[in-house]
């Protein structure tokens, strides 16, 4: 494996780093029980990932096992014990356990315990999961979907559920 193709052809360099400080509020809450920190896009990073923060409030639900189709998707613990699922069994992973998922790789996560727990979701290519995030805060805080309805949006952001 090599080195991409260089896409920066400038000599100089640019300053166009951006900086998120630790008490930046959430982007998103979604209910009473987790938030959600947007702390680069896939818009932001022309495509090549998006990193996103989840913090959980204890016995806090996650997505039942599903795939993506076009994306991997990485899980980095940063505290608490979340439960992740790797296509085979659940696995309670602690701070500082990792969990890499390619592309049709069957998944799942949620907070069972009884502390806070927080992780870094990676997804590359960054894909816009923004409005996949949203579309779940909107059902948590009353909205009804269809089961058309759900199942359409669940496609448009390339989550397949088993």
């Amino acid at each position: 494996m090599s080195y991409p193709e260089p896409r920066y052809l400038g000599v100089t360099g640019e300053m166009t780093a951006t900086f998120r400080p630790a008490h930046q509020s959430p982007d998103l809450s979604i209910g009473h029980h987790t938030t959600m920190q947007y702390l680069v896009t896939g818009v932001s990073t022309h495509g090549q990932f998006g990193l996103y923060r989840w913090d959980a409030e204890p016995h806090t639900p996650g997505p039942d096992a599903h795939f993506h189709r076009t994306m991997s998707e990485s899980f980095f613990i940063l505290s608490g014990t979340l439960r992740l699922f790797n296509g085979e069994r659940w696995i309670d992973a602690k701070a500082g356990d990792f969990l890499y998922v390619p592309e049709g790789g069957i998944h799942g996560f949620r907070n069972e315990s009884d502390e806070t727990a927080s992780m870094l979701l990676l997804f590359a290519p960054g894909a816009p999961r923004e409005g996949y995030f949203e579309a779940i805060a909107e059902k948590v805080a009353g909205r009804h979907f269809s089961d058309e309805e759900w199942q359409a949006l669940c496609r448009r952001h390339d989550n397949y559920f088993i």
